[in-house]
Order: C-alpha cells, then structure tokens, then sequence
C-alpha cells in the first residue's frame, strides 16, 4: 500500500510571494487518467505538472466530448467573498456541494453598510431606499442598547458579557434589511462553480451577476480548462416564468391564516420501511421477504430492533444510513433570520418562494418584554410601504429592503437520517430560538407519524436524558 497527500489548499498570497505558477488543473487530468493508464497515479500528477497545456486539452476533451464532467470536482477553489448583500449570499448557498462559512449577524454587531442595487441607482426611488435602510440601522442600534440592558437585568450579575451581547445581537438584528452587508468564506470545486457561475449569469439581478463575472475571472486564466459552459441560459432565465404563466391559480388571493410548520408528506408506514431496510442489509434476503417479516413483527419486537441500531449511538454519530429512505416533506412559514439557518443543512431538498410581506414578520419575544413592539411594527409599516413602492417600479430589487423579520414559505424535503442531524443541532439549548421552535414542531410531527423511527430524536443538550428515556423507562 501507498498513499501520498496529493495536494491541499493553499494561499494564494503564498503562490505569488513564491513566484509559483501552478494550476489545479494538473490534479483533474491525472486523476481522469487512472481510467485508462497503467501508470501510478503519482507518475500521472509527474507527467501532468510537465504538460500543462496537454493536461489542459486532455480535461477539455474528457469533459466536452466525452461528458465525463466529474473530473473537474477534483479542482477545488476557496473565495473571500466580503462586502456582499444577505439576499446575495441566500444566492450562494443554493449550491449544495459546497463548503461555506458566513459571518453570524449573532455574533457580531452589525455596521451601518449595506448594497444599493445597481438597479435603484440614480433613479427617483433611490432615496427611499436608503432611507428607510437608515432607519431600519439606526434602530436597530437602539434595539441592541436596550436589550443588552433588559438581558442584563434579567439574567443578574454573573451572566457573562459575551453571552450578554450576543443575545441583544441576535433579536435586534431582526430590524436589518437584506441589503445588509455580509461576507463569507466558500469551498467550491470546478463543477460546482461552473454551475454557479452560468446560473448568475442567468440573474435579474446585477449584484449577482457581479459575483458570477468576478468569481469567473478569478479562475479562468488560473484553470481555463474545467470551466467551460458560463453563458447565460435559457433554461435559467426562462423556466420558472414560463412555469408561472401557464397557472392559471391566482397566488395574490391566497389567504395567511395557516400553522408555520406542517407535515405535508411523508413515508408511508415509515417505520416498517426502516425496520425493513435493516433487515435487508443484516441478512441476504430480498427485500420483499424483509418487508413481510418486518410486517410480522410486533410494536416491542420492532422497538427492540430500533433500541439495537442506536445501542452504540453518541450525540456526534450519524444516524445508519437506513435512515435515509423513510422521507419527510415540510411547508414552512419561516423568518429571513430562520432561513439563514434552515439554508445551511444541505443534505435536503429546499425550494423557496419569494419573501412576502403579506405573510407578516416574526418579533423576538424580548422586543415585547422591552415595549418596543409597536416602534418595531412602525418600522416595518414604512418598510412594507417602500418594499410596494419599489415592486412596482422594478421587482426585482424589492427585497433587499425587507427585514430579517420577513417571512417566507420554503419547501424541504429530508430523510430521517438529516432530520436527526437538525434535532441534534437545532433543537440544542444553544440554537438560536427561532430555528429552535421551528426544528422541535418538525421534530414533533414526525413523532406523531413514525414514533419508533424518530425514538431518539432530540436536541443534542438532551441526549442522555432521551437515550436513558429510550433505554431503562418502561
């Protein structure tokens, strides 16, 4: 046996210092050459970092003519993307398989900078834009002053002033727009960023086909050979509206009196499936035969087989992989701070419709406790008005005044297994609330539909008490 570290992510900044011009180019054409080489895939790395340009005509060829597109995952890109909206970076993280890390409006104490959208530049409704982002700022710094009080007093003398801040960080931010500026790091490999990069091209809106132009000339003299397909698409642009104007259901009529989380579709007889799908991997029987004994089993025999699977189980494991076809599909109605959260469990199916006004804002309970909920509903009165105002003249550019308060309805559709990792994150004493009570009703529902598959479910905080409650209590 032999295995080399073929490479790692280095600093740009090193690469220059060092006059070295290398591309990760070199990595994909070795690696595509495994299929068909005899060579060691070191001597093909040797060979390829010696021809750059016929490692670059042969990623071409296997990826254009071939098709054989998942070579280009072996280049891997990390970005500094700082100064963007946080309606842009919602933009980013729809791409799944890639690595992110965003600077948290509960940790750090926001500034006043936000995105002017080229779009709303130098035209009469510029104005109104900046101003109520101004306001939405200025109380947003007032918010913060008066809960780090109220979170002072109410938590007495020994809370830390960490701890303290951040709290008062966390429910005022609720009063920022979606202009607000923010800034994360993100891992991406060549395909996936081909993807993102055609996608933006395909925007309506500039600062996001900005990006998609930037991050494109950052990378294609550096690997000009795996990224090919970047030009704007029909598919992109069109097929979404075209899907809208064939309904003929008129979505303005539609009514906001239902409950913010509901389970609307989900495996049917879902833990006979699970129990099934364990017995097939622990015996040689097909899966119809697991599926009568399964059936034949009792309520305790199954509970005793799911009591085994988790036997071992730690808060830090994965749930069996089992997990995984027992499927759950929610509708939420959810906050643009909840969303920040929700949007970075990528092992799902998420879909999103436009933020809308109309389906009201959610209000930290604190800014009650402080009284400054009506000065927190003016607020949003005047943003509601603009966000119309701006609709009218160029939807597109809307939302970047609405607030993290705002809501949205989102679509996700999970297996169990990523259903456990939420509980265990979400559900924890130190999630944020909203994302809190938001993963406990999910949690709670899937309870009522498949309570032996859902037997340990929890937040992670609570997980001696859940293992002790599933094990010993009778």
């Amino acid at each position: 046996m032999k295995i080399l570290l073929a490479g790692y992510n280095i600093d740009t900044e090193i690469l220059k210092e060092h006059n070295i011009d290398a591309t990760p180019e070199t990595i994909s054409a070795a690696y595509a050459r495994i299929s068909r080489s005899p060579k060691p895939v070191d001597e093909l790395r040797k060979i390829a970092r010696g021809e750059i340009e016929q490692a670059r005509r042969s990623n071409k060829n296997i990826i254009f003519n071939m098709g054989h597109h998942s070579i280009a995952e072996h280049s891997v890109f990390n970005f500094d993307i700082i100064d963007v909206s946080r309606l842009a970076i919602e933009y980013i993280e729809r791409f799944r398989l890639c690595s992110y890390t965003e600077k948290s409006q509960r940790y750090i104490k926001l500034g006043s900078g936000f995105v002017i959208a080229e779009e709303i530049k130098w035209t009469k409704l510029e104005e109104k834009f900046v101003n109520i982002i101004n306001i939405q700022n200025n109380f947003y710094k007032k918010l913060y002053k008066e809960l780090k009080s109220y979170i002072r007093e109410i938590s007495g003398k020994f809370v830390h002033i960490r701890d303290l801040e951040n709290k008062a960080k966390q429910d005022a931010r609720y009063t920022v727009s979606l202009a607000t500026y923010g800034q994360l790091g993100a891992t991406i490999n060549a395909r996936n960023l081909e993807l993102l990069i055609r996608r933006f091209a395909s925007c309506e809106l500039s600062e996001i086909r900005e990006i998609g132009k930037r991050m494109y000339s950052l990378v294609k003299e550096v690997a000009p050979s795996i990224i090919l397909f970047t030009e704007r698409s029909p598919y992109d642009e069109k097929t979404y509206d075209e899907i809208a104007q064939q309904l003929t259901v008129n979505s303005q009529q539609l009514t906001v009196n239902s409950q913010d989380v509901k389970l609307v579709e989900f495996t049917e007889d879902a833990d006979e499936v699970l129990i099934s799908s364990l017995i097939h991997t622990s015996s040689n029987l097909p899966y119809n035969r697991c599926r009568k004994i399964a059936k034949s089993m009792s309520f305790e025999k199954k509970k005793e087989l799911i009591k085994t699977t988790c036997k071992h189980l730690r808060f830090y494991d994965v749930m069996l992989r089992e997990f995984e076809y027992v499927n759950l599909t929610y509708e939420l109605i959810i906050s643009a701070s909840c969303f920040a959260q929700l949007k970075r469990h990528r092992m799902a199916t998420i879909t999103t419709q436009d933020y809308n006004p109309e389906l009201g804002v959610t209000i930290p309970e604190s800014i009650y406790k402080i009284g400054m909920d009506k000065d927190f509903e003016k607020i949003i009165e005047k943003t509601d008005d603009i966000y119309y105002s701006i609709r009218k003249e160029i939807p597109e550019v809307s939302p970047y005044v609405l607030t993290n308060a705002h809501r949205r309805r989102v679509l996700i559709r999970i297996n169990a297994r990523e259903l456990y990792h939420i509980s265990r994150l979400r559900e924890d004493e130190s999630a944020q609330w909203d994302i809190r009570n938001k993963a406990k009703a999910m949690s709670d529902l899937a309870k009522e539909v498949m309570p032996l598959t859902c037997l340990f479910l929890g937040g992670k905080d609570k997980y001696d008490e859940i293992y002790e409650k599933g094990y010993f209590k009778r």
